[in-house]
């Protein structure tokens, strides 16, 4: 395994002062959160954690032996302690009497909420069973790509025996369930002397009577398999050798940038999808590779893997050394289909009377030869995440196959957890998708008042955002905020001046390499300079002009490019100004500048009707606050223009408006919200002022 090697040991983290004054249940999230911090143990969301643990009885004051497990859809590298759910053990064992058998298995979970102790809120896990029946205090079942490559073996079994002895057991396939928590209390009564056991296509189990123990041999057998693994492989080809060599990095991402926006307008029929590119190491030596294509066909083993990735990838036809990306382009249509085709079939052949209806039948991985992988899925975090399941998906394979045969999980049992009534159940309790759920969106003047509040708006409603702007210093200290509050997955930020034609062309595609494509451009980058005509100079007129009339051509111009290739649609939003109405007096190349604004906005609306791309216009009004051209020589000269200072001209655009209303940028905000999400999906060509009132700014 390449993640294997004296260099690349797993480290015993386990701190014996901190643990020292810990309760049984803190031990278990301190041990589960350390477990969880090394890709190498387990994937995020894989793998579950559990501690009998003696608490108090609410009613009775009585002590009662309590199971504290990993409750539903949680992660152990980052849980909390509300992230578990709480049983009582003697109702858990009180369960075997109700049991009907194995085709009853999945009513069990029902009963599950009737062994809650002390009114714990947290669903408990289909795994709950698994955790509960085996006799010891502690268990971990975690997923490493070390243990998996055992598992997904065609002799697992023997490999088990050869590297653990007696130590770790070996069960063969079963779904995760009640009944497999039968299976793993029967196989430590047999075995009252084992450590654990390898389930076959799914992970490891272990487990102790006293957390730190129990931590530390969970690390130990899967060093002992990734050490095993390094020892067999030693020197040897990985996937049969390479047929192809990779691109250079800047090549790889030009190439990405191109196949994601067609791929993404492909995918996104039902909803918008957002992508993820991956070229580590990992990912390029599998898709160079001579077997790289058969094993792909085979599937993924572990069932965390393939309910992320669907059963299997699609491998793109580009061959990096033609670097045939035009006919890779024309041919993608129908390798879509071909794919959907392919999925459908398997939906047909494996389906039952009560499955749910087919699901999205379009791929969620796609390998590119030379280039790396990438992954769409309905937000960003899940595309991300997506891929790194497929790497732990290619390290088994790469594992396995190199010192066994591999296989995927038979068709129908993969379907038949893919399509599990109670997996379906679980995606019907998923909240609502956010309005701009998929959407991607760039904002130019990203830093700014109205650009950061724009994009505030945007991530509320789940949007991805892509901050651009030419000072990195405000950028990042944008970024940085809205990654706290959102999570560093849906924002980037790139450095752009919109008078620079390559650097828009780069920054449009970057935004498609790292989110998949473009729906939203808000095109907000501006100055303002203020003069008596007989005093603009060419310089400042020409300056008015290169920001404000061709950057707003410039950087809709290469978004028209990115939404025609995706072909579903867009939203352009220019923030314009009243002055683009309304004349104001000392400041003609302003003024000038922001009416070609508006005008470009009615032919860009003309030209982009039939492909669904939408243009329209907010005009704001004295947004002082917080806006950047509202810093240094603008705000003096037109307090100079209209006779009063600094502190007064706020209050005195207020009293000039109909409204008497300061314009704030959350209210352009939210007009730039309106006009690029569905509410306005009949509205294109128009003008929204958004500047308290003003008779003379009224459109005709």
């Amino acid at each position: 395994m390449s993640n294997s090697g004296a260099d690349q040991r797993l480290i015993n983290g386990w701190d014996d002062a901190k643990a020292a004054s810990m309760s049984e249940s803190e031990k278990l999230l301190y041990r589960s959160n350390l477990l969880g911090s090394d890709k190498r143990i387990t994937n995020y969301g894989g793998g579950n954690t559990s501690a009998k643990v003696m608490e108090k009885d609410p009613l009775t004051g009585e002590e009662v032996e309590v199971l504290w497990v990993k409750g539903s859809g949680g992660d152990v590298g980052s849980i909390k302690m509300d992230g578990f759910a709480t049983l009582y053990m003697d109702k858990l064992r009180a369960l075997k009497g109700i049991y009907r058998g194995v085709e009853f298995e999945d009513e069990m979970v029902g009963y599950l909420p009737h062994c809650t102790w002390n009114l714990n809120p947290r669903a408990a896990s289909i795994d709950t069973p698994l955790h509960a029946y085996v006799p010891r205090k502690h268990v971990d079942h975690m997923h490493p790509d070390a243990i998996i490559a055992i598992a997904a073996s065609k002799n697992s079994k023997e490999l088990t025996q050869e590297i653990f002895g007696s130590d770790i057991g070996w069960l063969p396939w079963k779904k995760p369930g009640y009944e497999l928590g039968l299976w793993l209390e029967k196989f430590c009564v047999e075995n009252p002397d084992a450590k654990g056991v390898v389930l076959e296509s799914h992970g490891l189990f272990t487990w102790d009577d006293d957390a730190k123990a129990c931590y530390e041999l969970t690390l130990e057998i899967i060093q002992k398999a990734m050490d095993w693994f390094a020892a067999k492989t030693e020197g040897q080809a990985a996937f049969g050798g390479a047929v192809h060599a990779s691109l250079d990095a800047a090549a790889r991402r030009a190439v990405a940038a191109q196949l994601m926006p067609a791929i993404r307008g492909m995918v996104s029929g039902a909803q918008h999808m957002v992508g993820h590119f991956d070229d580590q190491d990992a990912v390029l030596e599998f898709v160079n590779s001579k077997n790289m294509e058969p094993l792909a066909a085979l599937g993924t083993s572990c069932p965390d893997h393939f309910l992320r990735t669907k059963i299997r990838p699609l491998v793109v036809a580009f061959d990096p050394a033609k670097n045939n990306v035009d006919e890779v382009l024309e041919g993608l249509p129908a390798q879509v289909a071909a794919y959907r085709d392919d999925y459908a079939a398997y939906y047909n052949r494996c389906k039952k009377d009560n499955s749910p209806a087919l699901r999205d039948p379009n791929a969620v991985v796609y390998l590119v030869p030379g280039v790396g992988m990438i992954t769409f899925a309905k937000d960003k975090a899940t595309a991300r995440i997506s891929g790194e399941f497929y790497v732990n998906a290619i390290n088994v394979m790469r594992g396995s196959s190199a010192v066994s045969e591999y296989c995927g999980l038979p068709e129908q049992e993969a379907f038949d957890i893919e399509y599990w009534l109670l997996e379906e159940a679980k995606l019907q309790r998923m909240p609502k998708p956010k309005s701009m759920a998929g959407r991607v969106a760039l904002i130019t003047g990203g830093a700014g008042g109205i650009g950061a509040a724009t994009a505030h708006r945007y991530l509320t409603e789940g949007a991805c955002v892509m901050l651009a702007d030419i000072n990195a210093a405000s950028l990042e200290e944008v970024r940085a905020g809205f990654a706290k509050q959102f999570g560093a997955d849906v924002v980037r930020t790139v450095e752009m001046n919109v008078t620079d034609e390559q650097a828009i062309i780069d920054a449009y595609a970057y935004t498609s390499v790292e989110f998949g494509g473009v729906d939203i451009l808000v095109s907000n980058a501006g100055i303002a300079s203020s003069a008596p005509i007989e005093k603009t100079t060419l310089d400042l007129w020409n300056k008015n002009m290169d920001i404000l009339s061709t950057g707003y051509f410039l950087v809709s111009r290469e978004a028209f490019k990115v939404m025609r290739q995706q072909n579903i649609g867009g939203s352009i939003v220019f923030v314009a100004s009243k002055n683009g109405l309304a004349a104001s007096p000392n400041a003609s190349a302003y003024c000038t500048a922001k009416a070609a604004e508006i005008h470009l906005a009615r032919c860009l609306a003309l030209e982009g009707a039939e492909a669904g791309i939408r243009v329209n216009v907010v005009n704001p009004d004295a947004v002082l606050r917080g806006s950047k051209i509202w810093e240094g020589e603008w705000l003096e000269q037109r307090a100079g223009t209209y006779g009063t200072d600094k502190e007064g001209l706020e209050e005195m655009y207020r009293n000039r408006s109909m409204l008497k209303r300061s314009v704030l940028p959350e209210d352009i905000a939210e007009a730039a919200y309106f006009l690029a999400s569905e509410a306005s999906a009949k509205s294109t060509g128009n003008i929204i002022n958004v500047d308290a009132g003003n008779v003379q700014a009224f459109t005709r």
